[in-house]
């Protein structure tokens, strides 16, 4: 499996406000993955569920 590239994103305007949560040690990694990247850490998230997503194996 190819590993996830973060990349800049090009921002959509179709987006959905949800609340999750992660850990705290999860929240950490994200974040320093969005500082090093100069994104912003939606954009890192985004881009994680993308590749999760794309990624799935077929039951």
């Amino acid at each position: 499996m190819k590993k996830l590239r973060i990349e800049k994103a090009k921002k959509s305007n179709d987006t959905i406000t949800r609340t999750i949560r992660i850990s705290g040690k999860t929240f950490d990694k994200i974040n320093e993955l969005a500082e090093k990247n100069e994104l912003s850490f939606n954009s890192v998230i985004n881009q994680i569920i993308e590749y999760g997503l794309g990624n799935l194996e077929d039951n």
